[in-house]
């Protein structure tokens, strides 16, 4: 078990480093000059030069990339003394570190992920991504609570209604909803609701039930903000869970130990409730698990259409921005929950069955 855990850890820890240096070479190769895109109209060629050196766009792309690593690091090596070091142990930057190993003018310290400044509002990224990453979790979990809630009371009413209309319907609809593209299904919501029923959803009136043009903004959550944005974000688990929810019931009802309780003379709804479901749901609910780590890392289009502020607003504007550090923080917090939810769901799984460790 000790091998298996450090092995997913390891792994973990490598998909991670992946991520960062694809972003980080990405950024690199693409045309562009941060630099330029902060000072504007007022860029000239010593202001330039200046900002390159304040954020080491100066020195060559293996070192920048050396450097944020050891940023990100826990467990990183700075310069003690020379100022002028491009690895200096700032404590205007490193806010908060525990010095380990010291040696000559070098240092090996213990702090959270340097995950830099913004280019264009000069702010930590990691207060940036504490403001916007309650408000991407709160419709991720709404939309895995709809998606789980619904489907898994639709899949049982199929289940029971096997080979009927609705039981057809419901098989259509979760193959449609398993193929839309999450961006354009928010476009689709969008027009729906504010052109064709918008004279009876009120859209753009203040105080009605539904809302456009001001979701995420103030400082107070309302229950307005989140009908559409969970609604569009929960249409593909919905589906995944309905489906699967059904086909897993109807293999369930086929085992001996439902037809001995039917043979005893339970109910079908007692059958159902008591015994199918219960042995029913292992599957749904490794995949709702599955499905709410991706939902983290899907809602960047759905935020960003819906004007939620959460990380995936952030994303898109960073991205337009030019904003290197923010868009790395935010894809490196996104894949950094991803990555433990699955290491967790893996530790479960070899716990529960030891097969799974020998793989």
């Amino acid at each position: 078990m000790v091998k298996y855990f450090f092995r997913k850890l390891i792994y973990g820890i490598l998909i991670l480093w992946g991520v960062v240096t694809v972003i980080f070479l990405l950024f690199n190769v693409l045309p562009g000059d941060p630099a330029r895109m902060m000072l504007g109209q007022r860029a000239d060629i010593s202001s330039v030069e200046t900002i390159k050196k304040d954020l080491g766009l100066d020195r060559p792309l293996w070192m920048q990339y050396i450097k944020y690593l050891n940023d990100l690091s826990p467990l990183s090596v700075h310069n003690a003394k020379n100022e002028n070091s491009f690895y200096y142990l700032d404590t205007n930057r490193y806010a908060s570190f525990v010095r380990m190993v010291s040696f000559s003018d070098k240092v090996i310290v213990l702090k959270a992920p340097y995950l830099r400044r913004s280019y264009q509002s000069k702010r930590n990224v990691s207060n940036i991504i504490a403001e916007t990453l309650p408000n991407t979790f709160i419709l991720a979990l709404t939309s895995i609570i709809f998606a789980s809630v619904i489907g898994i009371a639709i899949g049982i009413f199929a289940a029971v209604k096997k080979d009927t209309l609705f039981d057809k319907a419901m098989l259509f609809f979760s193959s449609f909803g398993m193929s839309l593209p999450s961006f354009f299904a928010a476009i689709l919501v969008g027009w729906l609701f504010a052109f064709v029923l918008g004279k009876y959803t009120g859209l753009n009136l203040t105080g009605n039930l539904f809302t456009i043009d001001d979701f995420g903004e103030g400082r107070y959550l309302e229950l307005k903000n989140l009908i559409l944005p969970t609604l569009t974000l929960g249409i593909r688990p919905l589906s995944i869970v309905m489906q699967l929810s059904r086909s897993s019931i109807l293999d369930v009802l086929s085992q001996d130990y439902i037809r001995t309780a039917k043979a005893k003379g339970l109910s079908y709804k007692a059958v159902i409730l008591k015994h199918a479901l219960k042995n029913s749901l292992n599957p749904v609910v490794t995949a709702i698990s599955g499905w709410f780590a991706s939902l983290m890392a899907g809602v960047v289009f759905i935020e960003f259409i819906f004007g939620w502020k959460g990380m995936g607003f952030v994303i898109v504007d960073s991205l337009n921005k030019y904003d290197l550090p923010l868009v790395l923080g935010c894809v490196l917090t996104i894949s950094a929950m991803f990555v433990i939810i699955n290491f967790f769901v893996d530790l479960i799984y070899g716990v529960l069955d030891p097969r799974v460790r020998i793989t």
